[in-house]
């Protein structure tokens, strides 16, 4: 079985690949990414080694690229991690998510037409559905949810799931879906909320909180994530959304005292900041569908997922130091101004 991962040097994608590395040692795993500033070739650097696994760079709107990538290499399933990803980036450079999340998953679902794949799988994200009331606990999002999309990384993911929908119903082609809750988790770029909180907690800095802080999302440790996905993969209906949540809501002061507290930090370090356009005020997912399809759970709580998180920074600062120089420190600069 060979495998196509894109955006396989990002967060979720390397943890996928390492995890699929792992359990199916006759799997041939090939990674495409364009190591843009949040992809990292060094985060599979353990696999280099590994004659089943290969790494080549490109991007995904490159549709010559990715043609001849295939031409070649006769790929039995495709799984899409590959996109710009962070919604503050998405409100200043709109464009540019939709030529990677959009343009770039046209590109690999023709191919995939083209080319004969067994299973296409797109990583999409609960944000498609916009947000949910803040005190209405029993309201998740379901597969059913209507998407209502806040942010323009959010249109571009869901314009990427209706495209794969439409390729499953015009085309036949083997299509799956799967919309996850917030992630967390090692190999997580900085700005995303978690990582950008422990960075700066370790280093006594003033660590921003949009608005009052009590915006809510349900956290989900990442290699939960990986297995939900390899049982769609094997186990799942075509033609068919999948979503996975973690069903650990927090508001984000919340999570914030939580890490400070495991990290013995001051609540002083937190700082409120003007909120960001269109902030979605909660997100919650209901597993239901894939727990009673697939038997698949959650193994982690958010307390040991945590745990987990802390751990791995603590034992690579050397590759937290070097994401958060560059380029890193003029996003920050432009995005909490003053901090």
């Amino acid at each position: 079985m060979k495998l196509l991962v894109t955006g396989g040097a990002g967060f979720i994608g390397s943890n996928f690949i390492a995890y699929m590395v792992q359990k199916y040692p006759e799997y041939e795993i090939v990674n495409v990414d364009a190591l843009t500033y949040c992809g990292n070739a060094d985060n599979l650097a353990v696999l280099e080694e590994t004659a089943r696994y290969r790494f080549v760079q490109g991007r995904i709107e490159d549709k010559s690229f990715i043609m001849d990538l295939f031409e070649k290499e006769r790929f039995d399933i495709v799984v899409n991690f590959a996109a710009e990803s962070h919604v503050d980036r998405s409100l200043t450079e709109p464009g540019r998510f939709l030529i990677t999340n959009v343009l770039g998953t046209e590109s690999l679902l023709e191919a995939s037409r083209k080319y004969g794949v067994k299973r296409y799988h797109q990583i999409s994200t609960d944000e498609v559905y916009g947000d949910l009331p803040l005190h209405e606990s029993a309201m998740k999002f379901s597969e059913d949810s209507p998407i209502c999309p806040s942010s323009p990384y959010a249109v571009s993911k869901a314009s990427a799931d209706l495209l794969a929908l439409a390729y499953h119903r015009s085309f036949d082609l083997p299509v799956t879906i799967s919309r996850c809750s917030n992630n967390y988790g090692p190999y997580q770029f900085p700005e995303k909320f978690i990582p950008l909180m422990i960075g700066r907690a370790e280093r006594n800095q003033k660590i921003p909180i949009y608005g009052d802080g009590q915006n809510v999302r349900d956290w989900l440790y990442v290699e939960d994530h990986c297995s939900a996905i390899d049982m769609i993969l094997h186990q799942g209906r075509c033609g068919e959304i999948y979503n996975i949540g973690g069903c650990n809501e927090y508001s984000n002061l919340q999570t914030a005292s939580v890490i400070l507290e495991k990290l013995q930090k001051p609540e002083s370090l937190l700082t409120f900041v003007r909120d960001r356009s269109g902030h979605d005020r909660r997100y919650a997912i209901n597993p239901a569908k894939i727990e009673s399809e697939l038997g698949w759970k959650p193994s982690y709580t958010f307390a040991e997922g945590i745990d987990a998180t802390l751990q791995w920074y603590r034992t690579h600062q050397a590759w937290l130091e070097e994401r958060l120089n560059g380029e890193y420190q003029a996003y920050f600069a432009a995005t909490y101004p003053g901090l």
